[in-house]
């Protein structure tokens, strides 16, 4: 007997140092509100949508009230000792509901109203607002005068009344937890999901997986007090760490997709604006100086007025581009092993190089009365940027097509 309470001991004073600070998930679950409380308010009759919401901001209440702080607070502000205790395991409940809300909105769409998914979400509400009318009528009749603030779980596991408040709301998260878990590791493997939601989804999982330890401990704790052992360290320290995980898991799901797209969609954005400064740079005599830049502009104003410097400079230089050299220049990259498009591109360069350099040499005389159309060029900016990053090659399909005009008869 003493080396299991030398072990408890032990125990208890390594996870204790290892405890997480209650605010690190509210922040993180009051950012991931923050993201998506736009497209909530936006699409309200989303019901997924109002499901995560009430996910995140109930989760968000769940870690503000299990503060020890608050927890004190409350019981202050209400004059009655441990009354935090149902009013934490009703928000806990009311988190809980909402996470099975979620997988049912997320499995059957916004489309499907069926007498399914109907009876499925009329049945979730009133199982889950019955436990939390339980919670209520169990610490009524229940006899907790003593206020504790971190163990009140293990400390009250014997107690008639709130022994079975304490079972029962720890069962209901041990059930909705374990369902959620389940249908969000079977939605990771299905096919067409976005990267962005794929990686959302896993931390989603790993979290909820994540929140049966906590689970296992408080349940762990409480057995243990019941068949007169000591285990309290498991809910004091290391139920709270695995929850403050498990919450800052489930926030960064939510925030991947949101966020990567984002990010991703910023990064396309930048890169485009890159590859269009070869081209740019090749039409700036003809344009007459530098495309226009704003310090303070964004990307998106920066990639919109490059592409517009861009194709106002090709209308001033199309008609010196000459069709004829189009086409050979067609031909010789796709006689040097070129794809169709990427022929294509190169044979735009070598056109475009040429109707600057003749721009440039007689800005009048060798002008043509109507320069060919050039709506397909204005479409293809870019691969012809990228394909100017390459002089070699773009040498290599000049001098081969000046070849073949050469040898071609009269």
């Amino acid at each position: 007997m003493s080396a299991v309470t030398g072990l408890a001991a032990s125990s208890s004073r390594l996870f204790g140092d290892l405890h997480i600070s209650f605010w690190i998930p509210t922040f993180a679950l009051t950012v991931a509100l923050a993201i998506k409380l736009p497209s909530i308010l936006r699409m309200w009759r989303d019901p997924l949508l109002r499901a995560v919401g009430g996910l995140l901001l109930f989760a968000c209440a769940v870690f503000v009230f299990a503060a020890p702080d608050t927890i004190a607070w409350t019981n202050r502000v209400t004059g009655v000792p441990n009354i935090s205790a149902p009013w934490v395991y009703s928000l806990i409940t009311a988190l809980c509901a909402s996470w099975l809300l979620m997988i049912i909105a997320w499995r059957n769409g916004l489309s499907n109203r069926s007498a399914a998914t109907r009876r499925a979400t009329r049945w979730v509400v009133s199982v889950y607002a019955g436990v939390v009318i339980t919670l209520w009528v169990l610490f009524a009749l229940a006899d907790a005068p003593v206020e504790r603030l971190r163990d009140l779980d293990t400390y009250y596991a014997t107690t008639p009344f709130m022994r079975e408040q304490i079972l029962l709301y720890l069962v209901a998260h041990t059930v909705a937890c374990t369902i959620t878990a389940r249908l969000i590791w079977n939605w990771i493997r299905t096919d067409g999901l976005d990267a962005w939601l794929r990686w959302g989804l896993r931390f989603l999982g790993v979290g909820y997986a994540t929140n049966l330890l906590f689970d296992a401990s408080k349940l762990t704790a409480v057995v243990a007090r019941w068949t007169g052992h000591d285990l309290d360290w498991l809910s004091t320290d290391l139920a709270p760490s695995a929850a403050c995980v498990s919450a800052s898991l489930v926030a960064v799901g939510f925030i991947i997709p949101h966020a990567g797209q984002y990010l991703h969609q910023r990064w396309r954005i930048r890169v485009r604006h890159r590859q269009l400064r070869p081209l740019a740079v090749l039409l700036r005599p003809v344009a007459g100086g530098r495309e226009p830049f704003t310090l303070r502009g964004t990307p998106e104003l920066r990639l919109i007025r490059r592409e517009t410097f861009i194709r106002d400079a090709l209308l001033q230089v199309s008609r010196y581009l000459d069709e004829d050299l189009r086409t050979r220049s067609y031909d010789a990259a796709v006689a040097l092993g070129f794809e169709p498009a990427r022929a294509d591109a190169l044979a735009a360069a070598v056109t475009i190089l040429d109707a600057v350099d003749t721009r440039q040499r007689s800005p009048e005389s060798d002008a043509s009365s109507g320069g060919p159309d050039t709506a397909r060029l204005l479409r293809e900016i870019q691969a012809v940027s990228q394909v100017l990053r390459r002089p070699d090659t773009i040498e290599a399909v000049r001098a081969r097509a000046a070849a073949s005009a050469e040898s071609a008869p009269a």
